[in-house]
C-alpha cells in the first residue's frame, strides 16, 4: 500500500525537518514512504534461508540467525506495564555468572548506568522482589515501570539532491516517561531487557503499531521473536548486532528503534574506554562513499538512504528490504570493542554505545579516500592526522547521541583486537587535547584499564573453572 503525502501528514504528530548537516548513527536503509499491506497476526509467515553457525554467536541464548533474510530469533518473555501485557527480550547482564547461565553478553560496565542517572535503568526491586532470572524461570510476569508507545507512524523522506540528511523524518516508537530498556533487579544486577511488543495479540508485524519496527514475527506460544539485525564491523571483521533504542529521534527513525531520550544522561560522554563509564564508542561515517550496495566501499548515512529501502516497512512480506540489507545496504558502523577480543576489550564492552560521527575532509573526499572503515583505531589514526573530524570540522568526539545495540554474532573469524595499537596522539573515547571537555589519551587510561581488566579476567576465569567442574561431574 502506497502511503500518500496527505495520508501520512494526517498521521504525523511531530514531523522533524532537517535543514543542516547532522550527526547520526547505525542502520536501516531508505527512500520513498511505502508500506506493504498485510494482515496483523500473532505470527507471520517466517522466511528461512542460510543459518549462521551457533559457534559464531556471542549472544548464546539466540535460537537462530538467518543471514539471507537478516534476522535473529530470540527467546521471548512476558511482563506487565501500566496494566498491559508486554513482551521483552534479554541480551546483556552486568554479572558474569548470570550472563553465562542465561546465555547473555557479559557487559560489566552496565553496573555504572545509574550513576548520576537513576532513570537510566528501571528499578524492578520494589515491585518484583526476586531476581530477574528467578522471575523468568518461574514464568512470572515481570512488572515494568513503563513501556514504549509503538503506535506512531515511522516516516523517512530522503534529502535532495543528496539523500542525507533526510528532509523529513518521524520516529516509529517513543519511550514512556519512566521507560528504559535497562533494568535493575533486587540483586542490583543490570540487564538489557528491551520491550518489543505491547498487548495480548494478535500483533501487527506489518506496520508495527504494537511492536517495535524491527519485529518481523512474534509467537507467544513458542515464546520467540524474530528481530531484524544490523551489519557492522569491529576490529576489521564483519559483525552483527541488534538495535532497540536511541536517545535521538533521527537515529531512532533510521535504525527503526525506540526514541528513549533518558539514555543521553547515562555516564559518560567521551568515556568509551573508561571503566567508570557505562558507554562504549561506536563510529559512523557521515560523508562516506555511497551509490553501490556493497560495504566496503560504501558506508554511512548517505549509503543508508541511497536505495530507498529505509523508508519502507521491514516485514516478511517486504522481502526487498530484507535482501537489500543482507546484500550490503546497512549503515555498517564500526564498534570500538567486541566481547571476543582481548581481556581489556571484553571488560569495556557495553551495549550502550556513544555515537561518534566522523567526517572526511574535502581533500579526502576528492581523492576518494572516504572508503569504508572497519577498525576504530584506524579511524582514530585518521583523526590524529586530520583526515577525519567530527561534523563541522571539530576534533573527533561524542556526538551526544546514545544507541542501545547489543552484539549478536560475527560472520567471519572472531574479532580479536584492534588492527593498530592506540597511540598518545589518537583521540580515545572521542576526547583529546584541544577538543573541549576532558582531554584523555591512552597513557592516562593505562593504569585504570589494567586494574579493571584484571578484575574482570579473574571473574571470567572463575566462571570457566566452575563450568569445567560441572562438565567433568556431568551436572
Amino acid at each position: 500500500m502506497m502511503v500518500t503525502r496527505s495520508s501520512w501528514m494526517r498521521k504525523m504528530s511531530g514531523v522533524a525537518v532537517i535543514g543542516a548537516v547532522w550527526l547520526i548513527g547505525p542502520p536501516g536503509l531508505s527512500q520513498a514512504a511505502t508500506a506493504d499491506a498485510g494482515a496483523a497476526g500473532n505470527t507471520s509467515q517466517q522466511l528461512q534461508g542460510q543459518s549462521l553457525p551457533t559457534s559464531k554467536f556471542t549472544l548464546a541464548s539466540a535460537k537462530r540467525v538467518d543471514l539471507t533474510f537478516n534476522y535473529a530469533t530470540l527467546p521471548l518473555h512476558r511482563g506487565v506495564a501500566n496494566g498491559k501485557t508486554v513482551w521483552f527480550v534479554v541480551t546483556d547482564a552486568s554479572d558474569a555468572g548470570i550472563a553465562r547461565q542465561l546465555g547473555l553478553n557479559f557487559a560489566p560496565r552496565l553496573a555504572n548506568i545509574t550513576v548520576g542517572c537513576p532513570g537510566c535503568a528501571q528499578n524492578l526491586a520494589a515491585d518484583n522482589g526476586s531476581s530477574l532470572p528467578q522471575m523468568m524461570n518461574g514464568n512470572t510476569a515481570v512488572k515494568f515501570l513503563d513501556a514504549p508507545d509503538f503506535s506512531p507512524n515511522r516516516m523517512v523522506v530522503a534529502g535532495s539532491p543528496k539523500p542525507f540528511p533526510p528532509s523529513v523524518f518521524h520516529e516509529g516508537a517513543r519511550a514512556g516517561a519512566k521507560y528504559s530498556p535497562f533494568v535493575m533487579d533486587a540483586n542490583k544486577v543490570v540487564y538489557d531487557a528491551p520491550i518489543v511488543a505491547v498487548g495480548d495479540g494478535p500483533f501487527d508485524v506489518t506496520t508495527h503499531t504494537d511492536t517495535g519496527d524491527r519485529v518481523l514475527r512474534i509467537d507467544t506460544t513458542k515464546m520467540e521473536v524474530d528481530l531484524l539485525f544490523i551489519r557492522g564491523f569491529a576490529n576489521g571483521k564483519p559483525i552483527l548486532y541488534l538495535s532497540f533504542d536511541s536517545s535521538d529521534p533521527l537515529v531512532a527513525t533510521l535504525e527503526r528503534a525506540t526514541f528513549t531520550p533518558v539514555l543521553n544522561l547515562s555516564p559518560a560522554a567521551d568515556g568509551g574506554r573508561l571503566p567508570s563509564s557505562a558507554r562504549a564508542a561506536i563510529f559512523s561515517a557521515i560523508n562516506g562513499k555511497f551509490g553501490t550496495l556493497a560495504s566496503p566501499p560504501s558506508q554511512g548515512p548517505p549509503h543508508l538512504l541511497t536505495d530507498g529501502m529505509n523508508e519502507k516497512e521491514a516485514n516478511f512480506a517486504n522481502v526487498s528490504v530484507l535482501k537489500a540489507l543482507a546484500a550490503g545496504g546497512d549503515l555498517h558502523n564500526v564498534l570500538d570493542v567486541f566481547p571476543t577480543g582481548s581481556t581489556t576489550d571484553r571488560a569495556l564492552y557495553s551495549p550502550l554505545w556513544d555515537l561518534q560521527n566522523f567526517m572526511y575532509s574535502s581533500k579526502a573526499v576528492a581523492s576518494g579516500e572516504n572508503t569504508a572503515q572497519t577498525d576504530s583505531n584506524l579511524i582514530r589514526q585518521l583523526a590524529a592526522t586530520g583526515v577525519v573530524t567530527s561534523a563541522g570540522g571539530t576534533p573527533l568526539r561524542s556526538s551526544g547521541v546514545i544507541i542501545n545495540c547489543p552484539v549478536l554474532a560475527f560472520t567471519d573469524s572472531a574479532p580479536g583486537g584492534p588492527q593498530t595499537a592506540l597511540s598518545a596522539r589518537m583521540p580515545v573515547g572521542g576526547a583529546q587535547t584541544g577538543a573541549g571537555g576532558t582531554a584523555t589519551d591512552s597513557k592516562d587510561l593505562a593504569g585504570e584499564l589494567a586494574a579493571f581488566a584484571l578484575a574482570v579476567s579473574a571473574g571470567l576465569t572463575a566462571i570457566g573453572a566452575i563450568s569445567l567442574r560441572r562438565r567433568r561431574s556431568g551436572s
